[in-house]
This record gives C-alpha cells, structure tokens and sequence, in this order.
C-alpha cells in the first residue's frame, strides 16, 4: 500500500510538471485565494491549479485570475488564457523553471505573471517576460495591468 501511495504522488506531480506543494505553499495559495477573491471578486474569477491548454504544452499554475468567468459547461483544460498567472515556489522545486515559464505564458497571451518566493516573502510581479517589480512581505503589492494592489502581510501570515 505504501508503494502505490509513493508511486501515484509521482504521477501527480508528473502530470503537473512540478512538485507536490508544501506547509508554506499550501499557506499562501489559500491566503491569495481568499483574499483576492474577498477583495476583487466581482472583477476577477481565480482559479487554483486548472489545467490550461496553452500552444505550446499543458500547464496547471498554482493560480489563474480571469475576467469574470461564468460557471457555465464543464472544461476538464482550459483553452481561455488567463489575464494572470501566479506560481508559488516549492522547497524542492527549481527557481529557474518558474523563470523560464514566465516568457512561454506571455506568448500564450496572459498579461501579468507573479512568481510568489515563500522565503524570503516576496513576489515579483512581471509585466513582460523581461520586467518586473519586486514586493516583500512588508509592501504593497500592486499590478497596474489589473488595477489589483494589496498588503503582502495578508499572505505571507
């Protein structure tokens, strides 16, 4: 039994391309979706780990944020490109690779990427693959592409 546990956690986390998340990830995902959900929810749909069908592979980011999605018909991939994409690094996952996606997302469309470190409590908010802004825990974390501005202290608590 212990074996079939390890064996289908491999093929979760190979199916999504990345590591299964941890105490911090799982800590700042469900503060981000609370949160921006509490604060911009009437604007904006967010969507924790769907399966995107993008042109150049399959993704499922940790968060989608949308326009306003109706609930609507059932899609197992998603085909509409989110606005934003934010991933939030794991212990055992390689900075690079989120680095590396930020410039496959632009091309399939999304217009702002935030790439969450759950230590040293920052964000980096990406407004094209090659600019950012960096927010700590301290500031206020603002994306002027979707008019979204918030305390990062809500998140990284």
């Amino acid at each position: 039994m212990f074996t079939e546990e390890i064996a289908s956690l491999s093929e979760y986390e190979t199916e999504r391309e990345k590591p299964m998340p941890s105490k911090h990830h799982a800590f700042i995902q469900g503060n981000l979706i609370f949160y921006l959900r509490l604060k911009y929810g009437e604007l904006f749909s967010i969507l924790p780990e769907i399966s995107l069908k993008l042109p150049s592979r399959d993704r499922v980011p940790d968060l989608a944020i949308y326009s306003s999605l109706e609930y609507g018909e059932e899609e197992v991939k998603m085909t509409q490109i989110p606005l934003c994409l934010v991933e939030i690094l794991s212990p055992t996952q390689n900075h690079i690779d989120l680095i590396l996606k930020r410039r496959e997302y632009f091309d399939a469309g999304v217009k702002s990427y935030w790439l969450v470190f759950p230590d040293p409590k920052s964000v980096y908010v990406y407004s094209n693959p090659d600019e950012f802004e960096v927010f700590s825990y301290r500031e206020v974390l603002k994306d002027p592409l979707l008019g979204i501005e918030f305390s990062l202290s809500e998140i990284f608590k």
